[in-house]
């Protein structure tokens, strides 16, 4: 019986160390995550503006990523507006892409991943410009050229007009209503 205990404790103790090697491994990988972007996305093709990085969480095999589209690039500022407007939407869908594939092969045990793209507007406010909610096993096909259904295959939830990112309703995506949040909360249908 001693001899029993024994082992289920070594075993714990084992078990416990290889949940510390997992843990050091899943820092490594966000170590290399959040230290790849800068160096893999330091600038874009349309836009030469870096990528700001607002959040990151890590649940499990689940990954939360929040960032701050690139602006237009300088060089088109003697452009129409429209123009640079429409290479820093297409930039973004590019860094929403790119974003996707290193978060899944650095972090090998994320299977799916809350990603938002937003975007400066008037003063400093930001609006929600793309929402993903991505799985590993999603896949475009390489047949597919548009940019913009690439991104849709992938997850990528966005309004396109005229070539130009348009902000996300945010109704679609949050309850606003305090009364329809206690009625889901307390299931009190008749609370109003």
């Amino acid at each position: 019986m001693l001899m029993i205990s024994q082992i289920a404790i070594v075993e714990r103790n084992r078990s416990r160390q290889s949940e510390s090697g997992n843990l050091a491994k899943r820092l490594c990988a966000i170590g290399d995550f959040v230290r790849g972007i800068p160096t893999r996305a330091r600038a874009g093709s349309l836009s030469r503006a870096s990528l700001r990085f607002l959040r990151f969480e890590l649940h499990e095999s689940h990954a939360e990523c929040d960032w701050v589209a690139r602006p237009p690039d300088e060089w088109d500022a003697s452009l129409p507006s429209v123009v640079g407007e429409h290479h820093a939407s297409l930039q973004t869908l590019k860094d929403a892409i790119q974003v996707r594939s290193l978060l899944l092969r650095l972090i090998p045990n994320v299977e799916t991943a809350l990603l938002q793209i937003y975007r400066r507007s008037d003063g400093d406010s930001l609006e929600l410009i793309v929402r993903g909610q991505v799985h590993r096993a999603e896949r475009a096909p390489a047949a597919v050229r548009s940019l913009a259904m690439r991104a849709k295959l992938y997850g990528f939830q966005f309004w396109m007009d005229d070539g130009v990112l348009e902000p996300l309703q945010t109704e679609e995506f949050q309850v606003s209503d305090y009364d329809a949040v206690r009625r889901i909360d307390t299931g009190d249908a008749d609370a109003r």
